[in-house]
């Protein structure tokens, strides 16, 4: 026996019940999915009465269609929408992160009903996870991982929207923990130029890794990913186009695309960086004739000892070890990426220069991220306009010209890039 049959309302409490059968399942058992609608404050008896009848009538079409998120939990959802769009449509370690936030929502809210998560509840969630003793040695997540775990919910939920299973996302109306801006840990010019000098000494696989983590602010990815073909030695340009990521759902290392369209960028670097990729192509084609048949060609600039591309822990247990080995103080990885954008910045470079150089999609990312930066920047150019036009500083030292009908006014004033500008004007003479 089968069909769907109409919708029946009863009141319950300050809200109302609509049930809604669609037959009996194979055991004989009647199959019935339920909502509850609840009136809106200072509605008339009248308005509610309109209100549930055509809730009922949206609940029965909903039901109809097979789109029934009374009945549908959450963690079955979530694992169904990770299997069928998230893993064939999203990058592996979106997909990979997606599952590590699952775990403490399936906790919370996995055997709740879509229809029954309401805001309060995930404002309850997200209050949990700000509590001491959420984390693993009894610690606090940090704002930031509190937002991925809502960011999670949301985008599942989000779906059921679009397909009408829910009415709305209740994230959209919780208060969330402040992101608190953090100082970039980077080398000042004086650490950058002794981390350099000490790296003169290292192998020359590290060498020319953090160097190009310096000069040309790529991410880990990107530098692991590079091959011999995105090398233009009569130009001087290095190209990016992939990247060498690590997944245990992929078995380990595997090579991605790039994070996003503005991430696939060239760039043309210094002589000196392309004398050091000569150096190293050199050594590296030594080893390779070294192993002979061992030796699997795979093209890239960094790989372990026979030729695969270097795990992508490897850089980082080496360059910890320098640390230790040289007393320089320690920092990431992806501080490079930031002391390189930093230097753009502080040498004058606009903006749009910065986020090309950088891969980043928007400007906007640019700003939000080195907005600091930007600051200190405009900051000394304002000062050195200052200087210049003698608002604070020092007074403009004239030297007058004789016989002549004008004289000529020379100062100088140091600018925002450590040099002296030797400034004339001329004005008539009285």
């Amino acid at each position: 026996m089968g069909g769907i049959f109409l919708a029946t309302i009863t009141r319950r409490g300050d809200g109302y019940r609509i049930r809604v059968s669609s037959g009996y399942s194979i055991d004989g058992k009647q199959i019935v999915h339920s909502m509850t609608w609840h009136p809106e404050p200072g509605m008339t008896p009248r308005q509610i009465e309109k209100a549930v009848s055509r809730a009922a009538i949206e609940f029965e079409e909903r039901c109809k269609g097979g789109m029934i998120g009374g009945n549908i939990k959450f963690q079955i959802y979530a694992e169904k929408w990770l299997r069928e769009y998230a893993e064939p449509n999203l990058r592996t370690r979106t997909v990979d992160r997606y599952k590590q936030l699952a775990k403490r929502a399936y906790i919370a809210i996995g055997g709740l009903h879509l229809e029954k998560i309401t805001p309060a509840v995930m404002q309850g969630f997200v209050d949990n996870l700000q509590e001491t003793g959420i984390k693993r040695g009894g610690g606090k997540l940090s704002p930031k991982s509190v937002r991925e775990h809502l960011s999670f919910v949301s985008t599942v939920l989000e779906s059921a929207v679009r397909l009408n299973m829910i009415k709305d996302n209740p994230c959209r109306r919780v208060s969330l923990p402040t992101l608190k801006q953090k100082e970039r840990d980077i080398y000042s010019l004086e650490e950058t130029q002794r981390f350099l000098e000490l790296l003169k000494k290292e192998p020359l696989t590290y060498r020319l890794f953090f160097t190009l983590a310096l000069f040309g602010g790529f991410r880990k990815g990107e530098l692991l990913g590079l091959e011999w073909q995105d090398i233009n030695f009569d130009s001087n340009i290095i190209s990016v186009r992939r990247s060498s990521l690590y997944s245990p759902t992929r078995g380990g290392t595997f090579t991605d695309g790039v994070k996003t369209k503005e991430s696939a960028r060239s760039l043309k670097m210094p002589n000196s960086i392309f004398d050091l990729l000569r150096e190293y192509r050199t050594w590296q084609n030594a080893e390779r004739l070294k192993l002979g048949d061992r030796w699997q060609s795979t093209d890239r600039l960094f790989t372990g000892w026979d030729g695969r591309p270097m795990a992508t822990s490897t850089p980082m247990h080496w360059l910890y070890a320098f640390f230790k080995r040289t007393g320089m103080r320690r920092v990431t990885i992806h501080s490079f990426r930031h002391e390189n954008a930093s230097l753009l910045i502080n040498s004058g470079a606009d903006v749009k220069t910065v986020s090309s150089a950088l891969g980043h999609s928007e400007t906007s990312t640019t700003l939000n991220i080195y907005a600091h930066s930007f600051q200190e920047a405009q900051a000394k150019a304002s000062q050195a306009v200052a200087n210049v036009l003698n608002f604070k500083k020092k007074r403009a030292k004239i030297k007058v010209i004789p016989k002549t009908k004008s004289r000529k006014i020379a100062y100088s004033a140091p600018s925002i890039y450590g040099r002296t500008h030797a400034l004339h004007l001329k004005i008539k003479a009285k």
